[in-house]
This record gives structure tokens, C-alpha cells and sequence, in this order.
């Protein structure tokens, strides 16, 4: 063998300790998760420099950051071991049960409650499918989907045009809002009839990122009405309980107010037709196939429906 095109074998347990320092930010953090000495550790970092012919990490004041080199090792050491992960889950759950993953993104703009009404019929299709809930940024979800680590995506809007992502969106339902507050705070409002009895009125205002936000203002200007904004909340449910307990009036979709209205016991007091609450399923494929995908396409017009 021609020993100047010998390559020497990679070390896997040198590169995981590398990993776990590179996740965890310090060696003395992977010597307590790996159960190891930080000497060790060390000892095992610099066999796998030597062996790459790199330097994998640099001082930086009293910690330790990667280099270039050692960023772009990173990144296939990420995926190495999550592919390993992945590989252990499959061979568990082959020992089990042969089961079906449905990953399903939720945009953390869309209300709890609705995507607990859509999603859960998911459970009760087929006893193979496992459903895989993430939560967060429409724009990190659509990123996770276009790498295929997630099958669907439910948001209040359609695929942003911005996006460079090939993926598809279908309307699934939508509906108008309502308004709802507890009854001491119904009680205090002025004689007005709806709206005009909103102005001036405790107000909880979907965070900026919700769809309706914007229309929403702009709905009460167009009026010239004029609520006193008392909190701002990105999470609906937060919202909710903060409506529950008297601190403002809020909105949710006319078509789960009977369900709003029992769960956090507060009436309802008048809807505003021209603004739509909507509900998007988007998905990779132009057409949805999935029996996971179809299920939660039925549920959601059944909901908004009603």
C-alpha cells in the first residue's frame, strides 16, 4: 500500500467528545455529561486533531470557540449523530411496533386551542401513526420542511412570497371574530352599542407576528374607536387566561367561541365580520395526500364550519 495516500481511520468516540464540547460550550461541561475527566476529554480532542491534521478549537478569554475548520466539522458531526439517533429510534421502534411518523409545525402565531381542535383527530386514524408536534417561527418551520423534517405546516397565512422554499398552501377554513371578556369587565363598559362600546375599553391585542394584528388596528381606526391596550401576547391561551381573569377583552375565532366562552368562562359580546381569521395547512407536495394531512384538512372545515 502506497503509505503517502494513507488515510488513518476516524475515531467516532474522539468525534462525539468533540461534538458534545462543541454543543455544550466547554469541556468541563461535556466531562460532566459524558461522565468523563475534563483531562480526558482534552487528551481525546487532541488524538483527533492530530489524526485530522487540524485545529478544532481556539482560546477565547476563559472558554473555547471553534475554529472554521472545526464549525465545519461540526456540521457533519450534527448530522452523523442524528442520524444515529434516528437509527436507534427506528431499530426501538421496529422491536415494538412498526409505526407511521406524522411531524407536523405549528406556527406559534396560531391559537392553541385551534390547533388542538385540528390536529388531535391525527391520534384516533390508525394506531401506527406517531404524531410529532414542533412548535414555532413560520419561517424556521417552512426551513424544516423544505429539508423533509416535517410533513406539514399549520399557520394563519398562506407561504410567504419572500421565502425561496417550493412548497403549497391550502386555505383550510376560516372564520370571523368574535370578542369576548369576563363579565366584570362586560359590566364596566359604557352604554354604547357594539363597537362604540369598545373605545376606551381594556384591550389584549394579539402579538405582531399573529395575521390578524395589523387588520385588527386598522379596523379600529377605520371606526374611530379607540381601546386602551393593556398587553400584548403572542401566545393566545396566555391571552386567554389573562381575559379570563378580568384583565382585558380579547378575540378568537367566531368558530370556536362556544368552546372559548365554557373553557375560560367569559361571554361573548359582538363579532367583527370583515376581518377573517384564516387557517393554512402548508405542505411540500402541490396536492395532499397523506391520511394524516386529509384527517386534519376534514377536521378544520368541520371546525370553521360550525
Amino acid at each position: 500500500m502506497d503509505s503517502d495516500n494513507f488515510m488513518p481511520a476516524l475515531n467516532f468516540k474522539h468525534l462525539r467528545y468533540f461534538w458534545m464540547v462543541a454543543k455544550s460550550g466547554s469541556i468541563a461541561r461535556a466531562s460532566e455529561q459524558l461522565h468523563l475527566s475534563p483531562q480526558s476529554i482534552s487528551g481525546q480532542l487532541a488524538e483527533l486533531e492530530s489524526t485530522l491534521g487540524v485545529q478544532l478549537f481556539r482560546r477565547a478569554g476563559r472558554g473555547l470557540e471553534m475554529t472554521e475548520m472545526g464549525r465545519h466539522i461540526y456540521g457533519y458531526a450534527d448530522e452523523i449523530f442524528a442520524l444515529g439517533n434516528e437509527l436507534m429510534d427506528a431499530v426501538q421502534s421496529q422491536s415494538t411496533r412498526k409505526s407511521i411518523p406524522f411531524r407536523i409545525g405549528i406556527a406559534d402565531s396560531v391559537p392553541k386551542t385551534v390547533a388542538h381542535r385540528v390536529i388531535e383527530p391525527v391520534m384516533h386514524i390508525d394506531s401506527s401513526i406517531r404524531l410529532m408536534c414542533r412548535e414555532g417561527k413560520l419561517s424556521a418551520l417552512l426551513a424544516e420542511m423544505a429539508i423533509h423534517h416535517l410533513d406539514m405546516v399549520i399557520a394563519d397565512r398562506p407561504m410567504p412570497s419572500a421565502l425561496n422554499i417550493r412548497a403549497y398552501s391550502h386555505l383550510l377554513g376560516e372564520s370571523p371574530l368574535c370578542i369576548l371578556g369576563a363579565k366584570p369587565i362586560i359590566a364596566s363598559l359604557s352604554t354604547e352599542i357594539f363597537p362604540n362600546n369598545l373605545d376606551q375599553a381594556p384591550f389584549l391585542l394579539p402579538g405582531e407576528d399573529v395575521a390578524i394584528h395589523a387588520r385588527l388596528l386598522q379596523w379600529f381606526e377605520s371606526r374611530h374607536i379607540y381601546p386602551r391596550i393593556v398587553g400584548e401576547f403572542d401566545d393566545s391561551a396566555l391571552m386567554k387566561l389573562f381575559g379570563q381573569t378580568g384583565a382585558g377583552l380579547f378575540v378568537a375565532p367566531a368558530a370556536m367561541s362556544a368552546y372559548v366562552q365554557e373553557r375560560y368562562q367569559v361571554v361573548e359580546i359582538g363579532r367583527i365580520d370583515s376581518i377573517q381569521e384564516q387557517l393554512y395547512a402548508i405542505t411540500a407536495e402541490r396536492r395532499m395526500t397523506h391520511p394524516a394531512v386529509l384527517a386534519v384538512a376534514e377536521t378544520t372545515r368541520k371546525v370553521f364550519a360550525a
